[in-house]
């Protein structure tokens, strides 16, 4: 099991890392809406997964600090392929079509999770997948299933709560204290859960700073 990540009063050298490394370039790779769309394996990769709506695309732009890098919209389901970004060649990230929505077609979500599931199981370069919660609705079923996916697969994935602006702060106690019991027993999962706001900034840089020390993981 890994060791906790960075708690927000770091050494200032360890958030510095994590803020230098995603203030520098990030440009646009692919967008793979089936396995033969995949770009070749190279970099380290981190991957974002979660509810539709939850606010991934939210997520990636306030850690790159960049308005419009991953698109975002108030219509779930908006992010419908698998979106590739090389960040200043030292790690990519990876934006997952949300999941849950019901609106969106059984076949369309079907060949989503079958291309999906495809990628985090035989991704050798995958450090880590972060997978969002809203903090203000917790863990649903749809969360669960993708924790078994990833614990069969040994995919190290780590509890990101998003929108904590939206909580008063013994609700948001309350909050991650109800995802960390749900993944103590859990194989793959990364014991420390991330409280994030995209909109305030809150736990931006801790979580900038763990994924920078993924990027210094080249082994396969």
């Amino acid at each position: 099991m890994c060791a906790p990540g960075p708690p927000e009063d770091a050494p200032e050298d360890i958030l510095e890392r994590g803020r230098r490394l995603f203030a520098g370039d990030c440009r646009f790779v692919a967008a793979a809406a089936d396995a033969a769309q995949l770009p070749p394996a190279g970099l380290p990769e981190v991957a974002f997964a979660g509810r539709s709506n939850v606010g991934k695309s939210s997520l990636v732009n306030a850690l790159t600090g960049r308005k419009s890098l991953a698109r975002t919209s108030n219509t779930p389901g908006r992010t419908q392929t698998l979106i590739f970004f090389d960040l200043g060649g030292r790690l990519g990230l990876v934006d997952l079509p949300g999941y849950g929505y019901a609106k969106v077609s059984r076949s369309k979500s079907a060949a989503w999770t079958a291309l999906t599931r495809d990628f985090l199981a035989g991704r050798a370069t995958l450090r880590r997948l972060c997978l969002l919660v809203d903090a203000r609705h917790g863990l649903k079923d749809s969360d669960g299933a993708l924790m078994e996916v990833l614990d069969r697969a040994a995919v190290v994935y780590q509890l990101v709560l998003t929108k904590i602006d939206k909580l008063s702060a013994p609700a948001l106690d309350r909050a991650v204290a109800g995802v960390e019991a749900c993944i103590a027993r859990r194989a793959a999962a990364h014991p420390s859960v991330i409280a994030t706001s995209a909109r305030a900034g809150d736990g931006i840089p801790r979580l900038r700073a763990e994924l920078a020390a993924l990027a210094e993981d080249r082994t396969p």
